[in-house]
């Protein structure tokens, strides 16, 4: 066990204290650090969106220079109707919380699962591109080895994660600034290196459009780049990472936020026009085994002269930055996607125990469903850009899309009350309305190559977070239909405190929130052994979760509601001329905290028995312990290893 702790240890750093308000400001993330963190995902989609709209234009590339501009474009509306969402939810949640709260639950229980879905996709797809950036500097007979590749990077990420965002953040950082560097220098000299061409670039490509429209009709051009912009979709993905994250940034978060998607939108609207407009200018095809941004980078580091090794070293340098700019987007995945579940969790959606923390305060249960799921994602479609993209682009759009419809609700409503709420009236249906544009049109066009996979995914995830939802509801029923059967039990006549002999026979109660369970355990123990326990103690240890530790103050109003608890158990007690006495506890393992509580209160009171309740369900299956915190099971081998008596009271629901 030792061994276990300290090669733990080792990997994934010592344990935190999340009681301690200098931990939590160590871990929050200043504008800088989270455009690294959350903004990668954004500005590493222009290694294969600006792509995949060129290629949509097929042999009309000319067309690219509305796609470049429209680009640039969206990456702001988008951008500055998000930071609406910061500003209204600063807590958190994104669009999972803007559609749960404006529009309704089971919108947002959609927008729940596209978020999931599109998280799961950033980690695949992002490595996925990545090993392919870096596949096109390699024969071909190499690219039989990338599945394993992508393997590899997945694992390694997940134990980065596993460590603490920060430090994964960290460690990424050098890649992320070598990829801001090259690109900046490529996408700027690229363009003057063609200077002379910009000034006839606007009329030939107004005059070729015209050409075109007189052959094939205003019509199908505007389809045809109607169709172009959609496909690029996923340049977009990415930019509801912060209003997702609020929670984790550091104060003021409103501002830190704002600032953060600022850096976004300048530094992706850029690079991706940037890039398109490079493919115009230097006259992109595309070249089997490589990516267009490959042979456009190649063209125009070869025309530096640089001599033919150092040229190619200088492409390595700048592919090797790229491919590891998506290694650090899929990082957005292991921050966003986790944070998605905790608050799916807070609404029972999904399994309670993906807001509980590990020793490094990263939500490890949702970080290891993000790593696995993105490897089955991978193994299913082998790797493949361009599903990838199409599964991606349209789950961020449905997402994209109930949020801003949520937005424009909640203007439109409020718009008697608030100043300048038409201004954001506008800007959010002017999003909506492009989001929607290009959800409707991947959905038609891409539904048989991989659209109905996306549909279907999320479908099932919601079924799923029906069916858990449902289960948590009739259990809280159970559980309250318990408290008030024993709300009634009264107050005996006397007042004062009667403090416990620590030589007398000791009874020693572990609770939780319920106080009718609590009631349940002391009056059955009275029952079964009357006369016997003279002190009653009562324990109880609070989980320290992602959302008490990332609410501002919900750890210290979480002290105060547990101390309510144990002084209404304790004050009970003392009415009925009963010793008794309380423990409190936090940390983020409350199995852990426990036994350590009553490893302390055993040398207190050696004459101590420890009892605690336990929900016992008609249909017990592997599901629904799932579902629920096998705590008391875990303590009690543990109090048993350690030689004390552990009573478990079964409680029906």
């Amino acid at each position: 066990m030792m061994r276990f702790k300290k090669i733990r240890e080792i990997v994934l750093g010592k344990a935190l204290d999340p009681l301690k308000s200098e931990t939590r400001h160590s871990l929050a993330l200043v504008a800088f650090l989270a455009w690294v963190g959350l903004g990668a995902d954004g500005l590493s989609s222009s290694a294969y969106g600006p792509e995949e709209t060129f290629r949509a234009l097929g042999q009309h590339t000319h067309l690219g220079l509305y796609m470049a501009i429209a680009t640039a474009l969206t990456v702001f509306i988008i951008a500055l109707a998000y930071n609406q969402v910061i500003e209204l939810f600063p807590t958190g949640g994104g669009g999972y919380r803007v559609a749960s709260r404006l529009v309704g639950p089971y919108m947002g229980l959609v927008a729940g699962c596209a978020l999931i879905l599109d998280y799961v996709l950033t980690v695949a797809i992002s490595v996925a591109a990545g090993v392919e950036a870096v596949a096109s500097l390699l024969p071909l007979g190499f690219h039989a080895y990338k599945l394993w590749a992508e393997v590899l990077v997945i694992g390694m990420l997940i134990v980065l994660n596993l460590r603490g965002m920060k430090e994964a953040i960290k460690i990424l950082l050098p890649i992320f600034l070598g990829f801001v560097v090259t690109h900046l220098f490529l996408i700027v000299y690229g363009i003057v290196a063609h200077a002379d061409n910009l000034p006839g670039l606007i009329p030939n490509t107004l005059a070729e459009t015209t050409q075109l429209a007189g052959n094939i009709g205003w019509i199908a051009v505007s389809g045809m780049l109607l169709l172009a912009y959609s496909q690029g979709g996923g340049t977009y993905t990415g930019l509801e990472a912060v209003s997702n994250n609020v929670n984790i940034l550091a104060e003021p978060r409103v501002h830190t936020g704002k600032m953060t998607m600022f850096y976004m939108a300048l530094s992706l609207a850029f690079t991706a026009s940037g890039i398109i407009l490079l493919y115009l200018l230097w006259d992109a095809r595309p070249v089997e085994g490589q990516t267009l941004n490959a042979t456009t980078f190649k063209a125009i580091i070869d025309s530096l002269r640089l001599g033919d090794w150092t040229s190619r070293i200088v492409l390595i340098v700048v592919l090797a930055f790229e491919a590891g700019l998506l290694f650090v987007a899929a990082n957005t995945g292991f921050l966003g996607g986790p944070a998605v579940l905790s608050n799916m969790a807070a609404d029972s959606w999904v399994p309670h125990k993906f807001r509980y923390l590990s020793t490094r305060l990263v939500t490890q249960n949702g970080i290891l469903v993000m790593g696995v799921a993105a490897l089955a994602i991978l193994f299913w479609t082998r790797g493949s850009v361009t599903l990838l993209v199409v599964l991606y682009s349209i789950s961020v759009f449905l997402t994209f899309a109930i949020s801003l419809f949520g937005l424009c609700l909640y203007w439109w409503r409020h718009r008697k009350e608030l100043d300048h709420w038409l201004r954001r009236f506008l800007l959010s249906l002017v999003g909506f309305v492009i989001c929607a544009s290009i959800l409707v049109v991947l959905l038609i066009e891409k539904f048989t190559d991989g659209g109905w996979a996306t549909a279907v995914i999320i479908a099932a995830i919601a079924a799923l977070c029906i069916y858990i939802r449902n289960h948590y509801s009739q259990t809280k029923e159970a559980i309250r239909s318990v408290d008030q059967v024993f709300a009634n039990q009264p107050f005996g006549p006397q007042v004062g405190p009667v403090l416990p002999n620590p030589d007398d026979q000791t009874a020693v109660f572990i609770v939780g929130t319920s106080r009718g369970g609590g009631l349940h355990a002391l009056l059955w123990v009275q029952r079964m052994f009357p006369g016997h326990f003279k002190n009653f103690i009562f324990v109880n240890a609070r989980t320290v979760d992602s959302h008490a530790y990332g609410g501002e103050g919900a750890v210290e109003l979480m002290r105060v509601e547990a101390e309510a608890t144990l002084k209404f158990f304790v004050d009970f007690c003392h009415s009925h001329g009963m010793a008794s006495a309380s423990y409190l506890g936090f940390g983020t393992d409350v199995v852990n905290e426990v036994t350590t509580l009553c490893a302390s209160i055993s040398k207190e009171y050696p004459n101590a028995i420890f009892f605690t309740s336990k929900l016992i369900f008609e249909a017990d299956n592997w599901f629904i312990r799932l579902l629920h915190n096998q705590a008391a099971l875990a303590i009690q081998r543990r109090l048993h290893f350690d030689g004390l008596q552990m009573v478990i009271l079964p409680m029906k629901v």
